[in-house]
């Protein structure tokens, strides 16, 4: 997976724990990332079949000479927002000039003109924006945002998502060699996969209260993985999921994804995705049973 355990990966815990990927005769095990793993690695190294990872990585894993290909899209909308606090809200980029930015060094993003802007580098934490350190934060929509109102703080997210930043995010991938010759097995992990999170989309609290259970030396707030859980299904899905089935990606988005990318130095074309597996499973329609 490509980060730590939370509720984020919720739909994958429920497909391990009802027995969806063993329907499909795989024997899964979902191993955790964090910032000094690669799932992109791993999928090269064949330590992994599937790996959870995002367009940007898996691009520049690509025009280095990787042999991956994208096969589903869980985040519809890239996660990355401005949140900032109500009384002084960010709702457009335009209101961040002559604002401070707090970003955490490893989510730097390489952002057009912010001459006008005063980048400061903090903590992946809300303390900055709360004690007026800086006017907002970069961070994750189901994150940060989550954690100030847990606890009561009115806050703002601006969705760089809607303002043309296209960069698929939560994606699976595989190596062109495992779709050609492991194609069943990982038919078989999507399909799996969605049915997990098609039954995370009828109860987020069911899955933040499994979550909860599963990693009890964690220390998960219970509301704070509801809060997620339900804030996560603005990103997951979307008009295109209810029409074609979860994991969906257009061919528009996909277009859009190789814009956004060329203008972050990434070049890539249409073949990093491959719909095939998808458009299998949702022959007869976008609910897997």
């Amino acid at each position: 997976m490509s980060w730590f355990d939370s509720v984020q990966f919720g739909g994958s815990y429920i497909a391990h724990q009802r027995g969806y990927y063993e329907r499909f005769g795989l024997d899964v095990s979902l191993v955790p990332g964090g910032p000094g793993v690669s799932p992109d690695a791993a999928v090269a190294a064949d330590q992994a079949l599937v790996g959870i990872s995002a367009a940007n990585f898996t691009g520049q894993s690509v025009a280095d000479g990787a042999p991956f290909k994208i096969v589903g899209v869980a985040m519809q909308k890239n996660p990355f927002v401005i949140a900032s606090l109500s009384d002084n809200p960010i709702n457009e980029p335009k209101d961040l000039e002559g604002t401070k930015l707090g970003m955490a060094f490893n989510n730097q993003l390489d952002l057009d003109d912010i001459s006008k802007i005063e980048v400061i580098t903090s903590d992946y934490d809300p303390a900055p924006l709360v004690n007026g350190e800086v006017d907002s934060l970069l961070c994750w929509l189901t994150d940060l945002p989550v954690a100030m109102t847990v606890q009561g703080i009115d806050n703002t997210t601006m969705l760089f998502a809607d303002f043309g930043y296209a960069v698929h995010s939560q994606t699976l991938i595989c190596t062109e060699d495992s779709l050609a010759n492991k194609r069943d097995q990982v038919l078989g992990l999507l399909r799996g996969d969605i049915l997990g999170w098609q039954e995370y989309r009828t109860d987020t609290d069911a899955a933040a209260q499994l979550t909860v259970d599963l990693f009890p030396d964690a220390g998960f707030d219970l509301e704070a993985q509801k809060l997620q859980a339900s804030e996560q299904l603005k990103i997951m899905f979307s008009a295109d999921t209810d029409e074609h089935g979860f994991l969906w990606f257009t061919d528009e988005s996909v277009q859009d994804n190789i814009r956004t990318l060329a203008a972050l130095g990434v070049d890539v074309t249409a073949d990093l995705w491959d719909r095939s597996l998808l458009e299998e499973i949702y022959a007869d329609g976008p609910v897997l049973t």
